[in-house]
């Protein structure tokens, strides 16, 4: 319409049929006059914002359509246990809530709400190492990744329940941990590996002189004599801790995941986050070793002279051999059902296949 309009003002068409044309003259007829815009060629001033939205409307268009997954692979054995638990605790709850008659269930320390109370608390498996010292945190570490009760006896709960949360998360699957975070009555240790008692309990005779078993006392600290000048760290200012068991271990002994974790703790070049991380990884390596040995001697009932070629192979032999195996057997209490169902279906059906 731009070009028909023109036209009709001023034809071109006879002056092009009348001038010559040659490759020297076309510069100089150029000369004189400027190239026009596109926006002056078609008459249409806001051109380019137009193109510019047309573009962007088309790029957002073809990007809704387009969708983004993100492949996490199979789920860790601690979300397993996890999904297991939280279904056995809604039927539980149902059961109860059902029952006609029911009592209620015993008044505990409320692990979930544990982070939200105020007082001192143990921020991190660094910091409990550093509150404790490193000889004694090996000793309590050694008594947690070989599945022994661990008791805190203490007047803070809040101070207990911080302690066995750093434990539990950096040292141990979630499928090994049985916690009564906070009870005034012992507890068996079938019943729970991680055990905090009120001050005034006392311990039965039986369990003191176990050699599976451990205890923590944390007494408020005598300033006067042991410290005299406030700490920086709250608790160190107000609290000492006691270890004594019937089973110490000596420190150059150990099952070799509980080195890597001493020398991650002590890489003052890592933080906190780096080192969470770390034992993260380092829990999950094991984990799947765990996998290698119950799938090899439980499932497939291989012998000992075959189980211990897969105990070489996945690094458990040599120094501290009793411990590794000790700490693998531990861990395949706790994976998930779903795992074991898992591998039980595949095996049976593979032994029905050659058959059919």
């Amino acid at each position: 319409m731009v070009f028909d309009s023109e036209q009709c003002v001023c034809p071109q068409r006879a002056v092009r049929m009348n001038s010559a044309f040659s490759p020297a003259v076309f510069p100089h007829q150029r000369s004189g006059n400027a190239a026009r815009s596109l926006s002056s060629l078609t008459q249409h001033p806001n051109l380019w914002e137009s193109l510019h939205s047309s573009f962007s409307w088309l790029l957002k268009a073809c990007g809704s359509r387009l969708t983004e997954k993100l492949l996490e692979g199979a789920p860790t054995e601690d979300t397993l246990v996890l999904i297991e638990r939280q279904t056995e605790q809604e039927e539980e709850r149902s059961v109860w809530e059902g029952a006609e008659g029911g009592g209620s269930t015993p008044t505990q320390f409320d692990d979930s709400r544990g982070e939200d109370l105020p007082g001192p608390k143990f921020k991190s498996l660094r910091h409990l190492r550093q509150v404790l010292g490193g000889a004694e945190f090996r000793q309590l570490a050694w008594h947690v990744l070989m599945g022994n009760q661990v008791i805190w006896r203490g007047g803070n709960p809040v101070l207990i329940h911080s302690a066995f949360s750093v434990l539990k998360q950096a040292l141990l699957p979630v499928g090994c941990v049985r916690s009564v975070p906070y009870s005034s009555k012992y507890e068996e240790a079938y019943r729970c590996n991680f055990l905090g008692l009120s001050p005034d309990v006392p311990i039965p005779a039986h369990v003191s002189s176990s050699e599976f078993c451990v205890l923590v006392d944390v007494a408020n600290a005598d300033r006067g004599s042991l410290y005299p000048v406030v700490c920086d760290d709250d608790i160190l200012s107000l609290y000492q801790f006691n270890i004594s068991s019937a089973n110490m271990q000596p420190t150059d002994r150990g099952p070799a995941l509980l080195n890597k974790i001493e020398a991650a703790l002590s890489n003052e070049n890592l933080s906190v986050d780096v080192v969470s991380h770390c034992l993260l990884c380092l829990k999950e390596e094991w984990m799947n070793k765990v996998k290698v040995l119950f799938k090899f001697s439980k499932v497939d009932g291989r012998g000992r002279e075959d189980t211990q070629k897969v105990l070489a192979l996945l690094g458990a032999t040599g120094p501290g051999e009793e411990d590794n195996v000790r700490l693998l057997k531990f861990w395949m209490t706790g994976l998930s059902k779903t795992y074991k169902s898992h591998l039980m279906t595949a095996v049976r059906g593979g032994e029905r296949t050659p058959s059919q």
